[in-house]
């Protein structure tokens, strides 16, 4: 019984010292482990492929950044032309009337008045409406107006001038928005 006690005992004994080997070998074959072998071929292959794979989508972003970016001009531009539109039309407007108005003293009507003495062409021109007394004196030399005007009723002189003095000035028909 003896030798079987013993053997057990040498038994255990080994087994302790079989497992510390063991740990010990795990222990420094972790700290060692050979490293992957890395191909530098197959390295550029990957990187190609990378590269590869992420073309297409960063064109289409680079494009729908470039189309989001000539859609803000287009937008500006058009913006500017309805602008310079709206101004044409004002000015188109101002040149209508200005020509009409010019045209309500035809030469005809300009001769009498340019023939009258200015108290008589006073007189004769405050029983008209403003706009045509105004067309009138446009049209006569600066001497015989300044004459006529001065004998004119001070009030209605003064609304002759304004309207003649809008007459010539293109910005009259600008809208009054800070645009």
């Amino acid at each position: 019984m003896i030798s079987i006690a013993i053997a057990r005992k040498m038994l255990n004994a080994c087994s302790a010292a079989l497992a510390a080997l063991l740990l010990s070998v795990c222990a420094v074959a972790a700290q060692e482990a050979p490293k992957p072998i890395v191909d530098p071929a197959s390295s550029q292959d990957e990187i190609r492929q990378f590269c590869t794979n992420i073309a297409d989508p960063a064109r289409d972003q680079r494009y729908l950044l470039q189309k989001q970016e000539l859609e803000k001009l287009q937008a500006d531009v058009d913006q500017r032309i309805a602008t310079m539109d709206k101004r044409k039309a004002e000015y188109e407007d101002w040149l209508k009337r200005r020509d009409d108005f010019l045209k309500t003293a035809d030469s005809g009507l300009v001769d009498i008045y340019k023939n009258m003495k200015p108290d008589a062409a006073a007189a004769s021109l405050d029983g008209v409406k403003v706009t045509v007394a105004a067309a009138i004196i446009m049209k006569l030399s600066p001497r015989q107006s300044s004459l006529i005007l001065a004998e004119m009723d001070a009030q209605k002189a003064a609304v002759v001038t304004n309207i003649i003095a809008s007459a010539s000035d293109p910005n009259t028909s600008k809208s009054k928005d800070p645009s």
